[in-house]
């Protein structure tokens, strides 16, 4: 049996903000088969995250690209590789049936070939929906998860600034605070945003960035005591203005800098002064250095769904088309939570 497989790729290398203009849908016969003796996994996708690091794969250079295995160049022409929910259709490892659910580094697209090495395992479902595995219980979970319980070393009643914060990652760390006992404050890009921050999710406070002139006395505003921990999401003005409202012994946990992912010229430049006097530690990280705290991640994030004391937000497209606009919204505000494409029913 064979299947026209389509998927996503760039055109040219996207070094400012992504537009439609910069993918195509392609399409490639692909047999249903396995030459004998392969140990290859050819996989249905269901679902393939979309996050805003990807765009800086596709830039002609960044620094990114060879700091982490995740994050190597695309080339205009390749198959972009995703995190994301699979379906093994044929397989020729013994670790794998046809059947199986897996979840891995696929591709934007229909169909894809997992080599032996690659990065995927089978899952238990425990009950909820595919579409966990991708969101609060895959990468953006354990990011928020780490981020703020290894990096920020939290205390009860600190605290807690989350920008983007109704985002895939921030909304779960602003969680993730409260049920630990923090006082948390978000920002997000619109009314509804903030509504749901301190309506839905528990937030003690938020408000919309775009309405404030002046970061630092918007910032001084919700904390009139100091900030403890700021999780960064967006770098550039917000980290200057949260790191001038820090307390002694502040952290910051550096998670993202989405807005200067489409600006090159756009740069965080805080207050090295407060870094030094007030002790302040500013630390990036990525999910993957943290595998160490996964199993008290899954257990955790479980228990608090099962309670429904953690609210998953997931904004779900569907269909390979969608890919392309799904991504170009991360960079316009347009999701709410965790971005993903549906591709195929289980």
């Amino acid at each position: 049996m064979e299947v026209s497989n389509k998927y996503i790729t760039i055109k040219n290398h996207v070094d400012g903000a992504p537009k439609e203009s910069d993918f195509e849908i392609r399409a490639a016969s692909l047999p249903l088969k396995l030459q004998p003796g392969s140990t290859d996994i050819i996989v249905k996708t269901l679902y393939v995250s979309i996050d805003p690091y990807q765009l800086n794969r596709m830039k002609t250079t960044s620094s990114s690209q060879s700091a982490s295995s995740y994050s190597v160049a695309i080339n205009p022409g390749e198959a972009i590789n995703a995190y994301g929910v699979a379906k093994v259709v044929v397989s020729g490892n013994p670790e794998f049936e046809k059947g199986d659910l897996v979840v891995g580094f696929f591709s934007w697209g229909e169909y894809c070939i997992v080599k032996p090495g690659g990065m995927i395992r089978k899952f238990d479902s425990m009950g909820f929906p595919l579409s966990y595995q991708v969101g609060v219980l895959g990468f953006s979970g354990l990011t928020a998860y780490a981020g703020f319980f290894e990096i920020c070393k939290p205390k009860k009643g600190e605290k807690v600034f989350v920008s983007a914060a109704s985002g895939s990652v921030g909304n779960l760390v602003g969680q993730y605070a409260k049920l630990f006992g923090c006082y948390v404050v978000g920002s997000a890009g619109s009314k509804e945003k903030v509504a749901l921050l301190k309506e839905k999710l528990g937030f003690d406070d938020a408000f919309n960035y775009k309405e404030e002139t002046d970061l630092k006395a918007t910032l001084k505003r919700y904390f009139p005591e100091g900030i403890d921990i700021y999780f960064d999401n967006v770098g550039a003005e917000m980290q200057e203005a949260a790191v001038a409202n820090m307390n002694i012994f502040g952290r910051v946990a550096v998670c993202g800098i989405i807005s200067e992912y489409t600006n090159s010229g756009r740069r965080a430049a805080p207050e090295m002064l407060d870094v030094v006097y007030k002790r302040i530690r500013i630390q990036g990280f990525l999910s993957a250095d943290h595998f160490d705290v996964y199993g008290d991640f899954i257990s955790t994030t479980c228990d608090h769904l099962r309670t429904g004391k953690i609210h998953p937000l997931e904004d779900i497209s569907s269909g390979v088309e969608s890919i392309p606009s799904a991504f170009i919204g991360l960079f316009q505000g347009h999701n709410v939570g965790k971005k993903m494409v549906q591709i195929a029913e289980e």
